[in-house]
């Protein structure tokens, strides 16, 4: 039976927050793509933000096939435990030579372990759509982008990007907005995918994330007000629930890239099945 651990990056405190107004946490929305895809695969939730957590008791590191590193709204560069004891976990996995996987605040903590550099996007937030993320001739024949185009958008929210990559780390791909969208990050015994948007995430979780931020969402000035907001998440919504709704998604720009499940979750399920399925084969 192949078993992932799944490393939530959010604090008690902010799942607590995220579950009252009814969005999903960082480590469930992963378990909901990977299911959809790979319904047999069994994993478990690590909260490496909590003092009091650690791996299901009867569980070793050697139980694990896979190790994945889910978003978090902390900031890489802080040196409060819930930071640093998720980066010593993830050098643990490294150690054992598990095939790691991480976004947004993964990319960001693989990239700090490794010896690289994060810090405030001084662009500020990249948020609901990552625009225009092209493949640099490194990724060309990397099976990461197996599934997607040369040039692709991405569902995405982060205030921090990566400022400096280790040293012995590869640049996949970029946009206008943060040079650092993917990686290949070396640490310990792994090789690390790591990329800077969400391929796990929904069109409903984005519409959730406007929710937990709508009042800085208006404040930041990405919507007028709160109305037009919602009237922005109510096509969302129809999106979601019709794909093939093409007026709608011209209106918001959106495309295969967003509405295609596959496509979208491309890099995750490439990882599962190149590093994870055949490292077990």
């Amino acid at each position: 039976m192949t078993r992932l651990l799944l490393l939530e990056g959010n604090t008690a405190a902010k799942r607590i927050q995220s579950r009252a107004l009814g969005v999903r946490s960082s480590s469930e929305i992963y378990a909901i793509a990977i299911s959809a895809v790979f319904p047999d695969i069994e994993m478990d939730i690590l909260n490496g933000a909590d003092p009091d957590d650690a791996i299901p008791q009867g569980r070793t590191w050697a139980d694990y096939d896979g190790f994945v590193i889910t978003g978090s709204a902390l900031h890489a560069y802080d040196t409060d435990f819930a930071v640093t004891n998720q980066i010593a976990l993830t050098k643990i996995a490294a150690d054992h030579g598990l095939p790691i996987f991480g976004s947004c605040w993964g990319l960001q903590i693989l990239a700090m372990a490794a010896g690289g550099m994060v810090i405030s996007n001084p662009r500020g937030r990249e948020v609901g759509i990552a625009r225009k993320i092209f493949v640099l001739p490194e990724g060309r024949d990397h099976p990461i982008f197996a599934g997607k185009g040369l040039v692709f958008d991405a569902l995405c929210i982060h205030y921090d990007e990566v400022s400096r990559l280790p040293d012995n780390a590869t640049l996949l791909a970029s946009n206008s907005y943060s040079r650092v969208q993917a990686a290949l990050i070396p640490l310990g015994r792994s090789v690390a995918w790591a990329v800077q948007y969400h391929p796990e995430f929904d069109l409903q979780q984005i519409m959730q994330l406007y929710t937990l931020y709508a009042d800085d969402m208006v404040a930041q000035g990405f919507f007028a007000s709160h109305d037009e907001l919602a009237t922005y998440c109510e096509k969302l919504a129809a999106l979601a629930a019709d794909p093939t709704e093409t007026g709608i998604a011209w209106q918001l720009g959106i495309d295969e890239d967003i509405t295609n499940d596959k496509r979208r979750r491309a890099e995750i399920i490439a990882w599962i099945e190149t590093c994870v399925l055949n490292r077990q084969s």
